[in-house]
C-alpha cells in the first residue's frame, strides 16, 4: 500500500504545510517589542528612583553632619553678661565675644555669614587645646571650571593679637558641599525674627538672639534638597533698656 495514500496521508501532508504566516510573525514581533519596552521603562524608572534615593541620602547625611557641628558650636556659645559686659563707647574695640550675623556674597549669590564665640574649640594642630574660640561660618566658591559653593568653618582660639582681623583661609575645613542656599534667621527674646544681628549694636540694645533658624538647600544632579533646623541658644544677653 502506498504510504502517501490512505487516511493518514492527509494528516501528514497537513502537518508538513502547517506554520506561521508573515502577518502572524509581524504581530508577534510587535507584541514582543511592546512588552520589552514596558519592562525596560519600568526597570529604568526603578534605577532612576534608586539613584535619586542614593543622592538624597548622601545629601541628608551631609546636611545632618553639618547641622550636628553647628548645633555643637552654638550650644556651647560664650557671651559676656551684665555687669561684665557694658555697651562700648565710640572708640572702644569691638567685643571679642560678640555675635554677628550678616550677609555675604560668593560669586553672584547672597548667603548668610555667622560669627560668634564658643568653647567648643577644635584644634587643627593635633593638640588638646581648650578655651574660647572665634567661630565663623561662611560660604566660599570653589572649583574650576565648574565651580560650586561650599560651607566652611573657621576656628581661631583666643587670645588674639590686638590687630587681629578675620580672614578666610584655604585651610578652613569644608562642612558641606553643593550649597544652593545657606540662610540664618535670628529670634529675639520676644520671638521677633530678623535676618541680621549684631550684639554690639545699639539698634538691638546690645542683646543677643534667643534662637537661630538655619536653612540649607543642597543641589545634586539637578535635584535640590532642603533642610532646616532651629536651635535655642542655652544663654543669651538681655537687651539694655
Amino acid at each position: 500500500m502506498d504510504r502517501n495514500s490512505g487516511p493518514n496521508a492527509v494528516i501528514i501532508r497537513a502537518w508538513k504545510i502547517t506554520g506561521f504566516t508573515l502577518l502572524e510573525i509581524l504581530i508577534a514581533v510587535f507584541i514582543f517589542a511592546v512588552v520589552m519596552s514596558t519592562i525596560f521603562g519600568t526597570f529604568n524608572g526603578v534605577i532612576s528612583r534608586t539613584d535619586a534615593i542614593k543622592n538624597g541620602m548622601g545629601g541628608y547625611e551631609m546636611a545632618r553632619t553639618c547641622f550636628d557641628r553647628m548645633i555643637s558650636d552654638l550650644t556651647t556659645i560664650y557671651l559676656d553678661q551684665k555687669p561684665l559686659y557694658h555697651p562700648p563707647d565710640i572708640d572702644d574695640p569691638p567685643d571679642p565675644y560678640r555675635l554677628v550675623g550678616t550677609e555675604s556674597y560668593a560669586g553672584s549669590k547672597n548667603f548668610s555669614k555667622l560669627r560668634f564665640a564658643s568653647t567648643d574649640h577644635l584644634s587643627m594642630n593635633g593638640k588638646d587645646e581648650k578655651g574660647i574660640a572665634e567661630i565663623v561660618y561662611y560660604i566660599k566658591e570653589e572649583g574650576y571650571p565648574e565651580s560650586e559653593f561650599v560651607l566652611k568653618r573657621s576656628d581661631t582660639a583666643y587670645p588674639y593679637d590686638k590687630n587681629y582681623e578675620f580672614e578666610e583661609k584655604d585651610s578652613d575645613p569644608v562642612l558641606c558641599e553643593n550649597i544652593e542656599e545657606f540662610s540664618i534667621k535670628y529670634f529675639d527674646q520676644d520671638g521677633n525674627e530678623t535676618e541680621k544681628w549684631d550684639s554690639d549694636s545699639d539698634f538691638l540694645k546690645y542683646g543677643s538672639p534667643k534662637a537661630v533658624k538655619i536653612k540649607l538647600k543642597l543641589i545634586n544632579n539637578e535635584n535640590s534638597y532642603e533642610f532646616e533646623t532651629k536651635i535655642v541658644l542655652p544663654i543669651f544677653r538681655e537687651k539694655f533698656e
